[in-house]
């Protein structure tokens, strides 16, 4: 019998359990909340530790998936920023803050990708545009020396600072590896004004300020 650890069980402290596990039910976890105020989710043989805390400290978790393209496209689709993190990883956050970093298992061949060769969410945030106006009619990138481009724009991009830009899928596909904080801004639905639109009080429950 091997001596030593047999297992782990990674920790994450969070404030809404449900909440927590919805967003990782995107990576393929499933269970429910205990009564104990702790939530062990089940991937596989792999387990994920969720313990309710009034202020949790976020931490960071690096997960092996098998896709992740797929993956980042469920996160983008429900609303979640995914980033590209140095070493070829993606980064999003979870409803409580803590970083999740996730790339392609080791040894697991790269999915088959479409006869163009985009990244699934670059693909979906064209597609999401398209069914939208308001996009410039050219490339608002341009080449890696200024000059114009111009393609059509397709997807837009944003970063933490508020400033947006909209390019082709090649030039949104070089700013997306090259521009640190860079990111798919889909404009669907599930947008700010959306999440902030469900949190409005109504009238009935509204609390009434001392």
């Amino acid at each position: 019998m091997r001596s030593g650890v047999q297992a782990q069980v990674p920790v994450l402290n969070v404030g809404d359990a449900d909440a927590a596990g919805r967003f990782y039910a995107l990576f393929g976890y499933t269970g429910q909340p205990g009564e104990d105020g702790r939530s062990r989710l089940r991937c596989g043989d792999l387990t994920l530790l969720l313990v309710v805390q009034a202020a949790p400290a976020p931490a960071t978790l690096h997960l092996h998936v098998d896709d992740d393209a797929a993956t980042a496209e469920r996160l983008v689709a429900a609303g979640h920023r995914v980033e590209n993190a140095p070493g070829g990883e993606c980064r999003t956050v979870d409803p409580d803050g803590n970083t999740i970093l996730f790339a392609r298992s080791p040894g697991v061949p790269a999915p088959q990708v479409d006869p163009d060769g985009r990244p699934a969410p670059v693909r979906r945030a064209a597609q999401v545009a398209a069914r939208r106006d308001g996009a410039p009619g050219h490339c608002q990138i341009g080449g890696p020396r200024g000059e114009p481009c111009a393609e059509p724009a397709e997807v837009k991009l944003a970063d933490s600072w508020g400033d947006t830009v909209w390019g082709c899928l090649t030039h949104a596909d070089e700013a997306l590896v090259n521009a640190r904080g860079a990111f798919l801004a889909t404009e669907d639905s599930t947008g700010i004004a959306a999440y902030l639109a469900a949190r409005q009080a109504r009238p009935e429950t509204a609390a009434v300020p001392g």
